[in-house]
This record gives structure tokens, sequence and C-alpha cells, in this order.
């Protein structure tokens, strides 16, 4: 079974809530990104012994928030040392609106997995796209590089709709499920030395 950690900011509860669906699809850990940016102690270590990392922020002004940016550039120790290079990634954000940019910010979430030299590990589901497709149904945003939120700026985080919490599950399950297949076999540089 793969170790994935969930790491994340959440200013008023919603991506804390996603990011508990994400972890309980994954049967991962959840790590918060406080108010400041900061992690809790012994966070680092998580991160550097997990086959996987998911990553989530809320999307504010067209890209993730302020917290979480904080953490990102904190990560270049890890870049250096390539303390993170090939392992499993994805990511996720939520906005109020049903599109509020939110791509920009799972394009940067995925970048800074790049820049790691992670593998990225997209949403895997088509749309639930049809005339008869509802907020209950699962990928009813249409995403595709990573998980798409949408949460209404004037209710609570119990009121994020049913598909994107469903949605939010089975991708936690997916990354989980491509770190342990990743981790079953030989890396790309043994395999690569051994030729």
């Amino acid at each position: 079974m793969s170790r994935t950690a969930v790491v994340y900011h959440s200013a008023y509860g919603h991506a804390k809530r996603v990011a508990e669906y994400v972890a309980e699809g994954a049967n991962g850990t959840l790590i918060a990104i406080d108010a400041n940016g900061d992690l809790p102690e012994g966070a680092w270590e998580r991160l550097a012994s997990a086959d996987a990392i998911i990553f989530g922020a809320p999307t504010y002004m067209g890209s993730p928030s302020w917290q979480f940016k904080k953490f990102a550039d904190a990560s270049s120790k890890a870049w250096f040392t390539r303390a993170w290079q090939d392992k499993v990634f994805g990511g996720f954000t939520v906005s109020a609106s049903l599109n509020g940019d939110k791509q920009v910010s799972l394009i940067s979430l995925q970048t800074l997995a790049s820049q790691h030299g992670g593998i990225w590990v997209s949403l895997g589901m088509l749309p639930s796209n049809s005339s008869l497709a509802t907020r209950n149904d699962v990928n009813n945003l249409g995403g595709s590089v990573g998980l798409l939120v949408q949460a209404p700026s004037d209710v609570g985080a119990d009121e994020i709709p049913a598909g994107d919490l469903e949605t939010a599950r089975l991708y936690g399950q997916r990354v989980a499920k491509v770190a342990q297949k990743q981790n079953g076999y030989p890396s790309f540089q043994q395999s690569f030395t051994s030729i």
C-alpha cells in the first residue's frame, strides 16, 4: 500500500473538507498549511517519506492562496536535493465560482510537481456534461488535469455538492493506486542503468 500525504491550505473550511475526502479515498494523511503558510512540526519529514503527495488550495484571484504559495516556495529545499524526485503527485482546488480560473491554480500545482521531478496524475474521469447531469454527478465541472471543486460563497463547507466530494474521494483513490503501481516497478533510473 502506498503512503499518501495530502498537503493543503484552507481558510474557511472548504478546502479542508475536500482534503478529507481526498485523503479518505487515498487512505492518506492530512497535512494542513496554517494561516501563516507554515507546516506543523514533522510535516516535511512526512512529505519526504510519502510515495504520493496531493496538493490542495483554494483559488483566490486566479491562483492558489498565498499561504500555499509560501509552502511551495519553502519546498525549494526539497527541490534542491531532489527529495521528491519520481514521487507521484496530484492536486485540487476549490473556489466559489463554477470556473473562477481554477484551471490556472491546477496548472500551478502541476508545475510545482514537475519542478520537483514528480509524476502527475490526471483526474482520469469523463465529465458529466449531458443535459441530464447535475451537481451530484462525478466530475460535473469537467476537470482533467486534476480535481476541481465549487463551493458557493454564501454557505459553509457542508454545502459542497455531493458530486464534487465523490469526485474528490475517487481522485484520492486514483492517485494512491498510481503510486502503488509506481512503487511496484523499478524506478526509471534503475531500469536505465541496467540497460
